[in-house]
């Protein structure tokens, strides 16, 4: 992640960049979707070798499977770990891995004390602006409660630590890494910066939260999907303002470490 991407002097041409883009995102895609399809048949190939032997292989395929059921809220977070952090590790070293030169930039960007006043402004502002415009949308009659927000409570019950070192460490390395490096990246260095800003923090959005797949109705999920694509802008805005990638990561982790926070200690809302 010690890398920046390097704008080109011209733009390249408009469809060769989307193509880039596109190609990414659905690369990305496919590899987590590979990836969880095969986290899953491993937990389930595990779980009913497990039922098998403690039924002593007596068990018919209808008892087999009601006594394996589902993944528990830690598979489940293995699983997202792997399935996307994954896919964002494949991705930056098979298509956007950053250059000697730009982790030379990187690294200068990184030791100025600037780089890190804003990140922790960003971050700030972020969950400051998450707050307030969640407590807007209760007041319009809108629940936007993230859709994972029941598995992040039932995690932070049962798994405190590792969902703490999950939602502080590890998603926003990987979260950053795909979307930022990889995908923003990509129309960064192609002279396109704005346009990478919208779509790549679109994707973002999209990726937490997937019209008709949460349940929600059509206006909260409108509201979460405006609330995430901001502080995707504002994160990418931070990468190419700072020029490094550390930046956004520690703005990323410092707003969910902030949200995880207000969550233990006043519950959701």
């Amino acid at each position: 992640m010690q890398d920046t991407a390097g704008a080109a002097a011209l733009p390249a041409p408009l469809m060769r960049a989307l193509a880039g883009f596109f190609a990414d995102l659905l690369l990305a895609v496919l590899l987590m979707l590979a990836v969880m399809l095969v986290c899953g048949a491993g937990w389930a190939l595990f779980e009913g070798i497990r039922a098998g032997l403690q039924a002593g292989g007596g068990t018919d395929a209808q008892a087999l499977a009601k006594a394996i059921g589902k993944p528990g809220i830690l598979a489940q977070l293995w699983f997202t770990v792997l399935g996307t952090g994954g896919a964002a590790v494949a991705l930056y070293f098979w298509r956007r891995r950053a250059s000697l030169e730009e982790r030379s930039i990187s690294w200068t960007a990184a030791r100025h004390a600037s780089t890190w006043w804003l990140a922790a402004a960003a971050g700030m502002a972020s969950f400051a602006f998450t707050v307030v415009a969640t407590r807007l949308g209760q007041r319009l009659g809108v629940a936007p409660d993230p859709s994972n927000l029941a598995l992040i409570k039932q995690a932070l019950a049962s798994h405190p630590l590792f969902l703490t070192v999950f939602v502080v460490l590890l998603a926003p390395a990987y979260e950053e890494l795909l979307f930022r490096r990889v995908l923003f990246g990509r129309l960064w260095a192609a002279g396109r910066p704005l346009l990478g800003m919208l779509l790549s923090a679109l994707a973002f959005a999209l990726a937490h939260e997937l019209p008709g797949a949460t349940g929600k109705g059509a206006l909260a999920t409108g509201f979460l999907l405006l609330v995430y694509m901001l502080m995707g802008m504002l994160f990418a805005w931070l990468y190419r303002r700072t020029g490094t990638l550390w930046a956004p990561v520690a703005a990323h982790a410092l707003n969910n470490a902030l949200a995880l926070a207000a969550l233990g200690i006043w519950g959701a809302g």
